[in-house]
């Protein structure tokens, strides 16, 4: 009997079992450490003459794993075996599908920690934000096995006399996964399994900084829970040339992508042109990050809005995209909130999270770069207040939380995605003031309000224009089910992952009428 959905515990850590438990996780786990991993295409195994590695960016020169590199010709060989594989998967009764993801998150929950652990290692995640991803891998496997049951058979139509009507929601076809590094298992767990459990069949290429982990998930669908061969295929190399062979390839039905707004873009313009032999127009499924911020006014309890403002910037070094990267405090209060913030901030530990650190390393040289420039450019426009100081990069892509003080509204700072932990605070002269500088980037994700006052919480609702908006606590940690995930304008297609209606964008309706 299927029980209803419930959101998978995260772990308790201040229980020594659990800490422990982590400790041994990790040790099994480095054992592991380096080792190589093929494409899976049509259920073949295949090693390649040119391969990568994926790093510990808090120690560059461990490699966590080894990986094929894929050409043209086997992302071409992927699709076509997705496409056979197609023709019988998609006759698959929804709850044998759903079968499969059920109990593939009964086999991720008991192996729980030992994800958790890889993530640490292959992102740089501390054990609270590994375990809160492995949670939400499990928690998108039941949850869209769930959606899918309530999905299949006939949908309720308005009766006619005479006639029998039906409305049905079948796949589309063959898709193409392309994942983020940041949440390596959850959001590739949810992108692939909404596509299968729909009856669509996949090719994942996992972002090049965090296959590993990937590949550990196709292992316990295609080796452990014995999904039909070319239902999921995977295939790691270069992403622009695999990307873009894997998008505008004829038999693509579909691509679901959770990245940057540049390379979504890239996507969305690339999808939009019809190939020959293409006889479908191709759905984007897209979320491309944000700019996301939180408002503190006069009224809020000002110990909460410096808690939320912490935490939401700093988690997993900022590098979410619903990550607080503007803090808009209203003028009255501006001095005393930037306080409090700076002060907790400055109790955040940086270090190698396989030791206990609430904050790792930004995954790469590439972002390590990237986010130096960006404190810079800070410094420029704004007040260093906290932060700035980087470590050697060959020791670790280690940035200490960075707060920038007094940035004009209109900056760089203040409107471009930086993906990391540097904070851009903003005076506003009141709330109407922090309202419009809210709304004025191009993105529109996340976001939130501090305040006692019902009347502007009533009125934020209607004027903070974000997929996702929270009042009074953290803007991130979105939970499946509960709090449906996806933005507006430049953030991408609103595709609200974990949601009701995300599996309608993985199939199509067909009505069926009979007259009597």
């Amino acid at each position: 009997m299927l029980t209803p959905f419930r959101n998978e515990p995260f772990t308790d850590f201040t229980i020594e079992a659990n800490a422990q438990a982590y400790r041994t996780a990790l040790g099994q786990v480095k054992e592991q450490l380096g080792r190589s991993y093929p494409l899976i295409i049509g259920g073949e195994r295949i090693m390649t003459d040119n391969t990568a590695v994926s790093n510990n960016p808090a120690r560059p020169q461990q490699i966590v794993g080894r990986f094929a590199e894929a050409t043209v010709e086997h992302a071409n060989r992927a699709l076509v075996a997705a496409s056979q594989a197609f023709e019988s998967w998609r006759n698959v009764p929804v709850a044998e599908r759903a079968g499969y993801l059920l109990k593939a998150a009964a086999i991720m929950r008991r192996r729980k920690v030992e994800l958790s652990a890889w993530l640490t290692y292959e992102v740089s995640k501390s054990w609270v934000e590994a375990d809160g991803d492995v949670a939400e891998a499990i928690d998108f496997c039941e949850y869209y096995a769930h959606q899918m049951l309530r999905l299949s058979g006939p949908q309720p139509v308005v009766p006619f006399p005479n006639e029998n009507n039906e409305l049905h929601y079948i796949p589309l076809g063959v898709g193409a996964v392309i994942p983020p590094w940041n949440f390596p298992l959850a959001i590739t767990v949810g992108m692939t399994t909404a596509a299968i459990v729909a009856g669509n069949t996949v090719v994942l290429k996992p972002a090049h900084t965090s296959p590993t982990i990937a590949a550990k998930f196709a292992e316990i669908l295609i080796d452990e829970c014995h999904l039909p061969p070319g239902v999921l295929n995977v295939i790691t190399g270069p992403g622009g040339v695999i990307g873009d062979t894997l998008v505008d390839h004829p038999l693509t039905r579909f691509i679901a992508f959770t990245g940057s707004k540049e390379i979504g873009l890239r996507i969305y313009g690339r999808a939009a042109v019809r190939q020959p032999g293409q006889n479908w127009l191709k759905r984007t499924i897209l979320e491309m990050g944000g700019k996301d911020a939180i408002v503190v006014d006069e009224t809020a309890d000002l110990d909460l809005a410096a808690e939320a403002i912490t935490f939401s910037a700093f988690g997993f070094q900022g590098q979410k995209c619903s990550a607080c990267s503007r803090a808009i405090i209203v003028e009255s209060v501006y001095d005393e909130v930037v306080q409090k913030v700076v002060e907790r901030t400055r109790k955040l530990m940086v270090g190698d999270p396989a030791e206990g650190a609430f904050m790792g390393a930004v995954i790469d040289e590439k972002a390590f770069g990237k986010i130096k420039e960006y404190i810079e450019i800070g410094k420029a426009e704004g007040r260093l207040l906290l932060g700035g100081e980087t470590g050697d990069a060959n020791e670790g892509y280690f940035i200490q939380p960075t707060i920038v003080a007094d940035v004009p509204e209109g900056s760089r700072l203040a409107c471009e995605e930086v993906f990391g932990p540097v904070l851009a605070v903003v005076k506003a002269r009141d709330f109407e003031h922090a309202e419009q500088i809210f709304n004025s980037t191009e993105y529109g994700l996340t976001g939130g309000l501090i305040s006692r006052s019902r009347e502007r919480i009533e009125r934020a609702k209607h004027t903070f224009h974000v997929g996702n908006l929270y009042f009074n606590r953290k803007i991130t940690g979105a939970l499946v089910g509960v709090q449906p995930f996806g933005g507006f304008n430049m953030s991408g297609t609103d595709s609200k992952a974990g949601g009701p209606d995300y599996l309608l964008l993985f199939t199509q309706p067909k009505v069926i009428t009979e007259r009597f």
